[in-house]
This record gives structure tokens, sequence and C-alpha cells, in this order.
């Protein structure tokens, strides 16, 4: 009897070590995740200077202006608790949330939020433009207590909220003296530390004043060779990635990882310098959109998955999208054999596209446009680049013939997709110009009310597709692995990452 006794007490301390050992693991996969993504952050930390998408993409956990979007795509208080609109809408008066503090453990001023209002507004003195062309419509910020600031428009504008619903947008320390190398927002994470090619590491912010992260420790590990996300994947070395493509999906275990589909939320298209010579001759951009097969295309990239778009407009962006733009180019060899005839380039010229090496869908999507142009005559050789050389030589530098990249939105307005094309654009990189549009746009951005703004937008993709601006393609599909320790990834109608929706398993 005293063995059983004994081989009892041994099988419960034996029990009780496995239950302790089973909830320290759980601990510690509650304490941190490793997040893998495609792309350094090479950027400024500035939110008001930030241009990759897949930088603000994740610093989107981090700052907050004064309303932000939820994964529903309604614009909700964020550093403001409450916002007024005047009956004349040319006068919002917010007011600031009581309590919130920034990631330093400073309280958040109205200074601060006057200050943040004027620079991203490009009204701070300092000669930068507006980051968006949409803040240009701000005529004054007024202090109207310690606790309300007024910003006042030149014209009405029915979108307004939407464009502060933005990181670009976000409210930041007038304190900081050097806001590109220190990242300090009110956000559910705060920024910790960046090392070149190697990671980036944010860490709860337990001051948080609203529903915070689950998880305390994140690193984005950044995974530049597309061929063995997979392998890193089910070795255990990233816990989740994101935008992965149907292929690596396709090489993970489902007994370990769930994966969910969305959209990218963006445009993927064959975007054309104007200032090339052929691509400022309609008749070519025209026969280019008629040999390019979208269909072909899509099967080859993602098996047939994502959404046909038409225009520089996705399809999550509803009210302004048009199904019927995706129809207008429908392939036809012939046709555009014809309008190459017509052209100044009867038999055809070579160009180059350029594509970000770190990204498959694109590198896949110019392979096969490579062979699909060549059935009329235009010879395209794939040039692959780093991301800081795509952005120095294609994005700022304007230096190339034609790029596939995504082109993504900062806010839940048409202007966000649409402002770039308009001829002054400072985002213009495809140096596109056409007064007509930009007439069409000043009229979307100047209309009272919102019906007549977002025909007027309507018109603007419409332009776009009849005039070939680009050669327009899809919005990807976008796959997400999350290994199953985790769940409650989310996805929202913007290219954003919300890391307060993932938590652990218990």
């Amino acid at each position: 009897m005293k063995k059983i006794k004994t081989l009892v007490l041994f099988c419960l301390l034996t029990l009780t070590t496995v239950l302790c050992a089973c909830t320290d693991d759980k601990a510690k996969a509650s304490e941190s995740i490793t997040i893998g993504i495609a792309q350094d952050i090479d950027d400024s930390l500035d939110p008001h200077k930030m241009v990759a998408a897949g930088t603000k993409e994740i610093f989107f956990n981090v700052f907050e202006g004064l309303v932000k979007p939820d994964s529903d795509g309604n614009i909700v208080p964020a550093v403001a608790e409450s916002v007024e609109v005047s009956e004349d809408k040319l006068s919002y008066t917010f007011k600031l949330r009581k309590g919130i503090k920034f990631h330093d453990g400073k309280a958040v001023t109205i200074e601060d939020l006057e200050y943040s209002i004027n620079k991203f507004a490009g009204r701070d003195g300092s000669g930068n433009a507006p980051v968006s062309s949409a803040f240009s419509n701000i005529s004054e910020v007024n202090i109207i207590s310690d606790d309300s600031v007024e910003i006042k428009l030149a014209s009405p504008d029915p979108a307004f909220l939407s464009y502060l619903a933005s990181v670009e947008a976000a409210v930041i320390p007038k304190g900081n003296a050097t806001p590109d190398t220190v990242a300090i927002g009110t956000g559910p994470y705060k920024y910790v530390s960046r090392s070149p090619l190697q990671n980036v590491v944010f860490e709860r912010f337990d001051s948080y004043w609203g529903e915070g992260g689950n998880v305390k420790n994140v690193t984005f590990k950044i995974c530049t060779n597309a061929d063995t996300i997979a392998m890193e994947l089910e070795g255990g070395t990233i816990d989740m990635c994101i935008h992965l493509t149907k292929g690596q999906k396709m090489q993970l275990d489902p007994q370990n990882f769930t994966v969910y589909e969305g959209t990218m939320n963006l445009v993927q298209a064959l975007y054309l310098n104007h200032e090339f010579e052929p691509f400022n001759d309609v008749n070519v951009r025209k026969a280019m959109n008629y040999a390019v097969d979208v269909d072909e295309i899509m099967d080859y990239v993602s098996d047939g998955s994502g959404s046909k778009v038409g225009t520089s407009i996705y399809p999550n962006f509803g009210k302004y999208f048009d199904k019927e733009l995706t129809e207008v180019y429908n392939p036809n060899l012939e046709t555009a054999k014809e309008l190459m005839a017509k052209s100044a380039y009867p038999d055809g010229f070579n160009m180059t596209i350029t594509v970000p090496s770190n990204y498959d869908q694109h590198v896949d999507t110019a392979l096969v446009l490579k062979n699909q142009l060549a059935q009329i005559g235009i010879n395209a050789e794939i040039k692959e680049v780093d991301w800081e050389t795509w952005l120095n030589d294609v994005y700022f530098g304007r230096k190339y013939d034609a790029t596939v990249i995504g082109v993504d939105a900062a806010n839940l307005s048409a202007n966000a997709l649409l402002s770039r094309f308009t001829s002054d654009a400072s985002d213009n990189f495809t140096n596109y110009n056409n007064p007509v549009y930009d007439e069409t746009f000043k009229n979307a951005v100047s209309s009272a009310d919102d019906e007549t703004a977002t025909q007027y937008y309507k018109e603007c993709a419409e332009i776009l597709n009849s005039d070939a601006a680009n050669v327009y393609i899809q919005d990807l599909p976008d796959f997400v692995a999350l290994n199953k320790k985790f769940e409650g990834y989310s996805f929202y109608p913007l290219y954003v990452l919300d890391l307060t929706k993932i938590k652990a398993v218990q």
C-alpha cells in the first residue's frame, strides 16, 4: 500500500510538472510573436514622411490620428474622443481624449495636436508640402481651449474625416526633435528598435487609452528570400507571415497553421512612365491593354484568385468601384495590332520592366506580361531590383520605363488612390498629365456633398481607364499564415496589420 501511495504521489507531481510546463509555454506564447515581412523598414520613422506601404502597414499599431479606421471600414475616435462639424461643413472641432499618453509617458496636449495638424498639412513653416493633397484644403488650425482644437477648411469636403484616419495624419509630440529616427506615437504598441535587414521590434504599450494588445513583444523579421518563408514558418523561426503567395500557402501543414484569405487592398498594374516616349502615345498604351490577358496573369500568379480592377480603384472601395471598367480591354490581339499600326511605333519597341525582387507576385506578373506584349512587337526586359533601389530609382527618381507594383490607399477615400495622378502631385511617379483629369479631380475635392464628389471621383477612374493611363490588372489575393498557437487575425479594407486582435490560444 505504501508503494501505491508513493506511485500516486509521483504521478501527481509529474502531472503538476507537465501542467506547469504547458502553462509556461502558453505564457511564453502570449508574451511574444515573430512575424515575417518581405521588406526592410528603411523609411523615415516620422509618420508624416513615410512612403512605403509596408512601413505604414505595421506602424499602424504605433501611430494614431485624431480618428482611425476599424476593421469594418468605419471611422472611429482615436486621439480625439469626439468631433463637432459646423453646418457649413467648413469647421471641425476636435476634443482631446482625456488621459491619453505618448509612448514616452508624457501626456498628449492640445499643443501637440495643433503642431501635428500644421505639420502634416504643410503649414508649419518648414516649406514642406502637405503629406497629401487632401490636406491643402486646411486653411486654419486654432486652439479653442486646453482640450479642443479647430480645423477650418477652405471649401467643404465630405471625405475629410477619412483623410484624417491614416498613419500620415498621426498625432506626434511637439517636443520630439528627431522624429525621423525616434518614433513616438499613441498607439497600442510602441517602437523599440530596428536592425537593418534583420528586424523591427515593438512592445505593447501598457498605458494605451483603449483596448490594447494581447501579445507583449512583437518582432518583425525581414524575410526577403521568398523561397524560404514556408520553411521558416514550419521551422518555428517565425510564427506568422503576411502576404503569402498561393504557392507558399500550399507548402504549409494545415495542422500547424491557420491561413486567412482576403485581398491586399491595392491596385497591381503595369505602371507606365509617361515621360518615356512610347508611353506618351495613347495608341501604344491602348494596344498594350488589349494585348494583356488579365485572366491569364491571375491564373499564373494566384490560381485565379484576386479581383480584376480596370482602373486605380479596388473593389473594397465600394461606391467608387465600377466593375464594368474591368471589361473595357478584354484581350483582343487584332485590335492591339491595329492600334500599334496607328502609333508612331508600328514595328514595336524595346522597354524595361523594373520590379522589386522581394515580391514574387510582381515578378511573376512581369514574366507573363513580357510574353503577352511580345505578341505585338514589344520586347520587354525584366529588371529585378531590391526594395531600396526600387524606391530610389522608380518611386522617387522616376528613372524607369515601366514597373509592376501594387499601389495602396492611405485612407478610405477615393482621393487616396486618385490624387497621385494629378499633374502636380508629388507622388505622381508615373508622370501622368491630363488637364481633363486634373479638372475633374478638382471638382471632386471641392464638391460640398458626398454624392456629387463620388460621381466626380468615378469620372476620374473612367478617365484613367479610357486614357489607358496604365495596364490595370488586379487586387491581389492575400494569404496570412498564423501558427495555431495564436488566433484572431483580421483583415481591414486598407493595407494595414492590426496587432491588437492577435492573441495566444488558451
